[in-house]
């Protein structure tokens, strides 16, 4: 990780971006051909969300473990526990380096997981903005 200035606009911007991916990506239809698409963005929505904090706070990351584990300090109202994301960057690993095709419960739960924290973890981001 390399300090920098904290830069509250890029922060921003970087929820903006998160933002109209997920909604993008929870929009397509579940099939063969999207569904490694569909949890790789997912995945990717809620790390730029940690990205987001890390950017506020002035710090770059390079590695997907930080921003993950930035997001998951947020404390939040839900069912799911945010340590599900983590085991979504797993997953994510596996089909972007292993080829790894995965089986529609998975991504049924990439969009459960997506609907029951995103939206309340961008709330709370927001106000830190």
């Amino acid at each position: 990780m390399r300090i920098k200035r904290p830069d509250r606009k890029n922060a921003s911007s970087i929820v903006d971006a998160a933002e109209r991916d997920m909604d993008f990506t929870l929009s397509l239809p579940i099939s063969e051909q999207s569904s490694s698409t569909i949890v790789r963005n997912i995945y990717e929505s809620f790390r730029m969300l940690g990205d987001a904090l890390l950017v506020l706070k002035g710090i770059s990351s390079e590695d997907h473990i930080a921003p993950i584990n930035e997001l998951m300090s947020i404390k939040i109202e839900s069912t799911r526990p945010l340590n599900l994301i983590d085991n979504m960057r797993r997953l994510r690993h596996n089909i972007n380096y292993y080829g790894y095709k995965p089986k529609d419960a998975e991504v049924l739960d990439a969009i459960s997981l997506a609907n029951d924290l995103f939206k309340p973890l961008v709330a709370k981001i927001r106000k830190k903005l």
